[in-house]
């Protein structure tokens, strides 16, 4: 079905776009058709997670839902949209933080109560998450501060990138550390949220150890299972399609700002952070639905980090190779919200629960920091 929507998705998209019919539902129509993209390289993933495990499931997860914001950005940095791509950086952040975390925490708070994760894995990921985004707003204090390194933004950015870079690098080896929680964990969790108690009384724990019942372990769950040669294909295929579609996305976006009166830090901030990660908004929200809350937390929390470490520093050095040269210095707004965005997630997440009341929050703080950007 997800294979289906993005195929005509991609094709409205490309007929609106070469008809030229109108700039706004140019934009529209490719908003969705990326977003339907994303999910499509989510649904790959996700039926590779069993093999892969939380850790590397969330890290493939992130990179490749990073991939359309990647094509976004650097489209936008050819055109000259240098605002937009500042601001969508760190509304990628907040979004994903904020928004997609928060809308987990409620969803998954609503129809399961209070949700549990690792710990161990959500306070390394916190402080991971709070080095990354220290090191890639430090630029724009120096630039604010007025220190001697404020003087030289190109030089410096080119530096923290590469630092960036190597820094994820040497992260990865722990990120894709498999987890000792294969498939007995995850079929607890299956049999938890269909069958709490078996026909005898006893707990789903204990038929667990026993193995699934055979009727769950040929039907649903099996059939989730892709071959690896097809899950790579429509990967390499949806990143493609991603590619060409973000092109339309950019070419209408600086006519849809203008014909839709906003402004282009509430444009990069919202609307591109939005449909640039909707691999996160919409399979993160589906596992905490799902009572799966360490995958959840792992593919939402892993972007925000890649997008510090990778997304950010790749585009930096990328923009040489454009007419624009992105730096790291960020407006002095932005650098404040993802800074409190950050601080607000690392407390909730580190105690390796959450509730509804929580992600209500975080959705709350993020619609006030959109508000502030509104106008410019």
């Amino acid at each position: 079905m997800i294979i289906g929507g993005s195929v005509t998705a991609m094709a409205l998209a490309a007929i609106v776009f070469y008809a030229h019919l109108n700039e706004v539902l140019s934009f529209v129509c490719s908003g969705v058709a990326i977003a339907l993209l994303a999910a499509l390289v989510g649904r790959c993933v996700e039926r590779l997670g069993d093999r892969l495990g939380a850790g590397a499931t969330g890290v493939l997860q992130s990179a490749l839902g990073n991939l359309p914001e990647l094509f976004i950005s650097f489209f936008a940095l050819r055109a000259g949209l240098l605002t937009v791509v500042q601001s969508a950086l760190i509304g990628s952040i907040l979004a994903n933080l904020l928004l997609v975390l928060g809308a987990a925490f409620l969803v998954g708070g609503l129809k399961h109560g209070t949700q549990r994760f690792d710990h161990g894995r959500a306070r390394t990921t916190a402080v991971l998450l709070a080095l990354a985004t220290a090191a890639l707003v430090l630029p724009s204090l120096a630039a604010q501060l007025h220190s001697p390194a404020g003087g030289h933004e190109t030089e410096l950015s080119v530096a923290v990138a590469i630092i960036l870079l190597a820094i994820f690098a040497l992260s990865l080896p722990a990120s894709l550390r498999r987890q000792a929680e294969p498939a007995m964990g995850r079929s607890l969790a299956v049999n938890q949220q269909r069958s709490p108690t078996g026909t005898d009384g006893s707990s789903a724990k204990q038929s667990t150890v026993d193995g699934p019942p055979p009727n769950e372990a040929t039907s649903g769950h099996a059939e989730g299972h892709w071959p690896i040669w097809l899950a790579t294909v429509m990967l390499a295929l949806a990143g493609v399609a991603a590619g060409l579609v973000s092109d339309w996305f950019v070419d209408a976006l600086q006519p849809a700002i203008d014909a839709l009166h906003i402004s282009p830090a509430f444009a990069g901030l919202v609307i591109v952070a939005i449909a640039g990660n909707a691999v996160e908004n919409v399979v993160g929200i589906q596992l905490a639905a799902r009572n799966q809350a360490d995958y959840a937390v792992s593919v939402i929390v892993n972007s925000p980090i890649q997008i510090a470490l990778v997304l950010a520093p790749v585009l930096v050095l990328l923009s040489f190779l454009t007419a624009t040269t992105l730096t790291l210095v960020f407006a002095p707004l932005l650098v404040v919200s993802v800074v409190v965005a950050v601080i607000i997630t690392a407390f909730i997440i580190f105690d390796g629960e959450s509730n509804w009341l929580e992600g209500a929050i975080l959705i709350a703080l993020y619609a006030i920091i959109a508000t502030l950007f509104w106008w410019g």
